[in-house]
């Protein structure tokens, strides 16, 4: 692989992570979005190829039979999610460095993949209860879905310790300082 740095951030749904990220892209970091692959169904406002790689069980299965994936996973039962190894090497042949927003298990597996190029930043919400709320706000969940998210950020909030660093979005503001300098100091950090 070409050489490039990987910014990992990893966050139970709801918790900031996307909102993190797009305001990173917007910062003059020499970042690029690492567009994932799903087997999902696209939601109302999301585009192949801008938001995700969507893709059939089928072809999503042969892909990962060619080993065309640096991680992937089954998420929910028949939603698969993976990062492909030709959107890495896209975006650093372009000068860039490559940015992820996924769930915590991809992001686990991304920085073991990675390891010294990748910096790894687990999202924390302040609570629980924050969480439910921010899902609860988007409106596009059901409650149903929403219980399953939180049952699964429970679990996944288990597993915070195991990234480089925890920014705690409390206060968006300071979560956009805070991971814009981590993220600086480990861009010029020579490896």
């Amino acid at each position: 692989m070409s050489s490039g740095k990987a910014i990992i951030f990893s966050a139970p749904s709801g918790a900031g992570k996307t909102t993190i990220v797009q305001h990173l892209l917007q910062r003059g970091l020499d970042l690029e979005f690492s567009i994932s692959a799903t087997t999902r169904a696209p939601r109302k406002i999301e585009r192949s190829g801008k938001d995700y790689f969507y893709l059939s069980i089928p072809e999503f299965l042969e892909k990962v039979e060619k080993d065309e994936f640096c991680e992937w996973e089954e998420v929910y039962t028949d939603n698969y999610y993976g990062t492909l190894k030709s959107e890495i090497e896209r975006i650093w042949a372009s000068g860039k460095n490559v940015i992820f927003d996924v769930d915590v298990e991809g992001g686990i597996s991304l920085k073991k993949y990675f390891r010294d190029k990748a910096l790894s930043i687990f999202v924390q919400p302040p609570s629980i209860e924050s969480l439910k709320e921010r899902l609860e706000k988007r409106e596009t969940e059901t409650p149903e879905s929403i219980a399953r998210r939180i049952g699964k950020a429970e679990q996944e909030l288990k597993q915070a310790d195991q990234f480089d660093f925890i920014l705690v979005n409390d206060d968006l503001e300071e979560a956009f300082s805070r991971g814009e300098q981590v993220i600086n100091e480990f861009l010029e950090n020579e490896q």
